[in-house]
């Protein structure tokens, strides 16, 4: 009953899905069929002289008619794998006034007027479920084969439509071939293939529902964090502390451990082999003034604290930290000027602030001058590479959101598979590990062994900014995998970076 009064697209698409899944019986099939014909209005859509008509006139006032561009180019599907989309843009396109009956007789009719081809065939395949179904429940075959040829001439009408110039842009390739599919299907129905219409598609939408709850219980599990504070651990009071001496960034970033404290996000990093991975060697042994860094990453801010080593036995005076950067890293606070004793050491803290998920590259030199020599010593110190990984977490978005971002986004980088690893999900598995992404691929699309996978990732920086991956590779004869992994976003540096950290991590040796 209010099936007349939608006028979107993808609600229609919903709605006509659930009325040829859903209607059983006899009055409820012969009800959704004649909706649809009352929505689609008279048939065929446009005569051939109305078309005639409107290519003349469009050749004799080319100036008022809109410049339509139409372009196909490829389009991300949700198990990852590419189909040709169809797309046109104008400046002032009208809808066609020679097409029998105006655009507000039906809401599927004037949704058709305007292009929408992906609805025709949405509107094919929903007619040919509820014919299907007609033949198993009205024991009249008179009624039968009388929907079934109302339903092929509908579909002939949708196809002369789409190949109309009357039209912005020619029907798709996809929507095309599932219209003559549905046609091919009314010439030569068997029992398999009746099956596969009437009773696969209900079976895929329960395991589909089935995954989504196994995934929402899953992020639940996820979220239940373990307490990791003891009964017997001492409680500190950070607003008890002393706070002299501290910068406004060391403030700044009390308050912020606060707020995740209070708020769960604070997690307590136990792992002492996870924070010698991050300090970095800056001079060698050799040196007279040895150094290391321990690199720590707080979102927007970069802390170093070098420790650095007087190994000679004369006192260092005048001992600078110069450090510059490279990419949108930039230093907050002025170098300054120590005096190191004989054999000891002096901790260095140096902020630096970040403004985009881009592989920055910090570099510098120490400078120091001792009384028995008047020129100033330089010692070079090794190149700090900030990680990517540091900046994005795996994030999760609906499947049409990541076909548009594919769509809109300018930057990709495509990365030609290169691995030593014969399996295809292993593999996949290596990705996911080495870019921290998250794979919106159903499990189910990634099951079995058929020599090829597709897989599309997604994850999300700190700074809001979106990263999309899909990953394409195929078995070869000889059992390596080849294929591309291609990266889209909005930003240069986050195509580029992840481009260069997947090449350094797909061959699975690191």
């Amino acid at each position: 009953d209010t099936f007349y009064q939608i006028r979107a697209s993808r609600v229609c698409s919903c709605a006509l899905w659930i009325i040829g899944e859903y209607c059983l019986s006899p009055s409820e099939v012969e009800s959704g069929i004649a909706t649809i014909k009352q929505c689609l209005g008279e048939l065929p859509f446009y005569s051939v002289s109305e078309e005639a008509e409107a290519i003349d006139a469009s050749k004799k006032t080319p100036q008022s008619n809109s410049i339509t561009v139409s372009s196909r180019r490829p389009a991300i599907l949700a198990d990852g794998t590419y189909a040709t989309q169809s797309a046109a843009s104008e400046t002032a396109f009208s809808p066609p006034t020679t097409v029998q009956g105006s655009l507000t007789s039906g809401n599927l009719r004037s949704l058709l007027l305007t292009g929408d081809f992906f609805l025709s065939a949405v509107v094919a395949c929903t007619l040919t479920k509820l014919v299907l179904r007609l033949e198993e429940v009205q024991p009249s075959k008179v009624e039968v084969n009388k929907a079934t040829t109302q339903a092929l001439l509908i579909f002939v009408s949708l196809l002369q439509l789409g190949q109309s110039p009357v039209l912005p842009h020619p029907i798709d390739n996809d929507s095309y071939d599932r219209i003559v599919l549905c046609i091919r299907l009314f010439c030569n129905t068997g029992d398999e293939i009746r099956k596969i219409w009437l009773q696969s598609c209900r079976q895929s939408f329960v395991k589909m529902l089935s995954e989504k709850q196994l995934q929402e219980t899953e992020e639940l599990k996820a979220k239940a964090q373990v307490s990791y504070a003891q009964p017997d651990d001492l409680i500190d009071f950070y607003h008890l502390k002393s706070r002299k001496g501290m910068s406004q960034l060391e403030l700044e970033d009390e308050v912020q451990d606060d707020l995740k404290r209070a708020t769960g996000e604070f997690v307590k990093d136990a792992d002492d082999a996870n924070k010698l991975n991050r300090i970095l060697q800056l001079t060698g042994f050799s040196d007279p003034v040895y150094a290391e860094a321990y690199v720590t990453v707080h979102h927007y801010d970069i802390v170093l604290d070098i420790t650095v080593i007087n190994r000679t036995r004369e006192t260092l005076q005048n001992l600078c930290l110069e450090l510059a950067t490279m990419g949108d890293l930039k230093l907050v606070e002025r170098p300054q000027n120590y005096t190191v004793a004989p054999e000891s050491s002096k901790q260095i803290k140096v902020n630096i602030k970040v403004s985009s998920t881009e592989t920055g590259v910090i570099f510098g030199n120490i400078i120091y001058e001792t009384s028995n020599v008047l020129e100033r010593t330089v010692v070079v110190l090794n190149d700090i590479h900030i990680d990517i990984m540091d900046y994005i977490s795996p994030a999760v978005c609906m499947d049409t959101a990541f076909r548009t971002m594919w769509a809109e986004f300018e930057w990709e980088n495509k990365v030609a598979v290169n691995t030593v690893i014969k399996n295809e999900k292993e593999f996949l598995d290596h990705i996911i590990k080495s870019t921290n992404m998250k794979c919106l691929t159903a499990p189910s699309a990634l099951d079995g062994e058929c020599g090829f996978l597709a897989a599309n990732l997604y994850a999300k920086s700190v700074f809001g900014e979106d990263a999309l991956v899909n990953v394409s590779i195929e078995k070869q004869a000889d059992g390596k995998l080849s294929g591309y992994i291609r990266i889209r976003s909005k930003t240069q540096g986050i195509a580029l970076s992840l481009g260069d950290k997947i090449t350094l991590k797909q061959k699975g040796g690191s």
